[in-house]
């Protein structure tokens, strides 16, 4: 687990941006009436998902292993969930908390328990 600590953060951090990627998204797609490379939040999105890639490279350049850190990618479900019900103002159900807590089940499962090389 610990030589994958750096790696499992890395893609944390990538899960947040990829998070924030997609509501940018969504607020340029109200925006757009046209050519969406004009609207900035369109281009602020592809940045954001472009950072995301680089993140994952700099995560296995350091040796994360694909079966352990890009699990931890999945976090960026429970992140826009949050942004849908917290800053959107979304309506929510009680199901998506079950189907959240099964998502951080998952993971906490394979970052534990993976195989070790």
């Amino acid at each position: 687990m610990e030589a994958q600590l750096k790696p499992i953060i890395i893609n944390l951090v990538a899960a947040i941006v990829g998070a924030l990627g997609q509501y940018f998204y969504k607020i340029g797609s109200k925006k757009m009436n046209g050519f969406p490379f004009v609207n900035i939040e369109i281009v602020l999105g592809a940045i954001l998902f472009t950072l995301v890639m680089v993140l994952f490279i700099w995560a296995y350049k350091l040796g994360g292993n694909i079966s352990i850190t890009y699990p931890v990618y999945s976090l960026t479900f429970l992140i826009g969930i949050a942004i849908g019900i917290f800053v959107e103002k979304e309506p929510w159900h009680y199901v998506q908390f079950i189907g959240s807590a099964l998502i951080i089940a998952g993971i906490v499962l394979v970052v534990q328990f993976a195989p070790r090389v």
